[in-house]
């Protein structure tokens, strides 16, 4: 396999400017820590509904009833009766839990930001370039010189992540390096590297991305391995892909998608429903003084998904080792969601109005180049993962696609969406499974 190990980081420490937005997290953790206090600090006042029933009345009564608790509160103060607690004692503990769970929270963000570990350049240099996209052949990354050379000879995979985060998740870390293992078990995977929009991608549509990125691109693998390639989109890249495929059936192997979105209203109370929702009334305005889509905006639209989360992760890492492993893997992750790329004009609009606010892409509404992409006539075969745990992609939006597809293999790991890339049981899961797939579907095309 690749090295275990990293570089040694470099010396010294560099604050960071994440995790972004910052101000946004740290007032959003700070409301929902102070909330509960806030809500109980009644309780420890001279009101008659904060203090435990005076002799000869009882809860309910008239005397506990003058300034009545809000009905959740209310609730939540009887049970506290009930089981023999003094309300005071109560809004006292909970006011310490929440500030050592604010400060756990500061902790972990200061941590993060002064950690010493800095990801290593170790992407591959560019073989193919097209204005901001460039192609990275990985090849030469599967080890020793055997190995690279089984690479170069073995099954090319043109690798399409998404446009709104760095495509270097596939190449995360060397102990995390999605790319270089698929090189490492004999193919040969070649990534497309999006780069922030230049002068040119700010006025894409998602048309141009597959017209005049995608399919030079794929035309650039082929002129190099001389073989027809296996396409594989990740998240937003799995539709991309899904689009080059069916355009370009003849020139390719096969096709998969890894926790791709398809069906947006599947689950209308998951992350897609809240991300349009959170996003819609800026779009527009955003826009008028923007080329682009700010990263910072779209970082606060995910962080609508699950706030709570963010304060529990940061927590969990500030009481992890500084110098092990699992402390640096987290700060490589955190350092690839904060070097996100802003989304060209016209793709926010049809992304983010058209696939998750109006649902275009189940609905047949979707087009590329003024055709509907349509799943039902990609006749190719086709590798469809599904992680279970998904709460970026929810499984019925992604097994819809897989539904639709006529020759498709489902396989339902029970990972998350970045875990299904970089997490310890990836490649037993993923990995794995994928590799003997491309080369079962290579072989019978040859």
């Amino acid at each position: 396999m690749p090295p275990a190990t990293d570089p040694p980081s470099p010396a010294g420490t560099a604050t960071r400017a994440g995790p972004r937005p910052l101000a946004l997290h740290l007032a959003t953790q700070g409301l929902l820590m102070m909330s509960w206090p806030i809500g109980l600090s009644g309780w420890n006042s001279a009101s008659p509904s904060s203090r435990p029933p005076s002799a000869g009345s009882s809860p309910g009564s008239d005397a506990d009833a003058a300034t009545p608790e809000p009905a959740p509160l209310a609730a939540l103060l009887a049970e506290v009766r009930a089981a023999g607690i003094d309300p005071r004692a109560f809004a006292e503990a909970v006011d310490r839990e929440a500030r050592d769970r604010l400060g756990g929270f500061l902790d972990g963000v200061e941590r993060y930001r002064q950690h010493a570990h800095h990801r290593a350049d170790r992407d591959p240099p560019p073989v193919w370039r097209r204005g901001a996209t460039v192609l990275r052949d990985f090849a030469d990354t599967a080890g020793d010189a055997d190995r690279c050379a089984r690479a170069r000879a073995g099954p090319p995979v043109l690798l399409v992540p998404s446009l709104i985060n760095r495509g270097y998740i596939l190449n995360l870390s060397r102990q995390r390096a999605f790319a270089p293992y698929l090189a490492w078990r004999g193919l040969r995977p070649m990534l497309v590297d999006w780069g922030a929009p230049g002068p040119e991608e700010r006025g894409f549509t998602l048309t141009d991305y597959v017209v005049r990125r995608l399919e030079p691109a794929l035309d650039a693998v082929r002129a190099r391995t001389g073989r027809t390639p296996v396409v594989l989109g990740y998240c937003m890249g799995g539709l991309l892909a899904l689009a080059l495929a069916q355009r370009r059936t003849a020139d390719l192997a096969g096709l998969v998608l890894l926790a791709t979105p398809w069906d947006f209203h599947a689950d209308r109370a998951a992350a897609q429903g809240r991300l349009a929702t959170a996003l819609a009334p800026w779009i527009d305005p955003v826009l008028e003084v923007h080329e682009t889509l700010p990263v910072d905006l779209l970082q606060a639209a995910f962080a609508t998904i699950d706030p709570p989360s963010i304060g529990r992760k940061f927590r969990g890492f500030a009481r992890l080792p500084a110098k092990g492993a699992a402390a640096r893997h987290f700060v490589a992750m955190e350092d690839w969601l904060n070097d996100g790329v802003p989304l060209a004009g016209a793709v926010a609009r049809e992304t983010l109005r058209g696939w998750y606010g109006a649902n275009t892409t189940a609905r047949g509404q979707w087009c590329i180049a003024g055709q509907p992409v349509r799943p039902e006539s990609v006749t190719l075969p086709a590798l469809v993962v599904v992680p279970q745990r998904d709460r970026i992609v929810p499984s019925g939006s992604a097994r819809a696609l897989a539904a639709a597809l006529p020759a498709a293999e489902v396989r339902e790991p029970p990972l998350g969406h970045v875990g299904m890339i970089t997490g310890r049981r990836a490649v037993a899961q993923v990995h794995d499974p994928l590799v003997r797939w491309v080369l079962r579907t290579a072989r019978a095309k040859a």
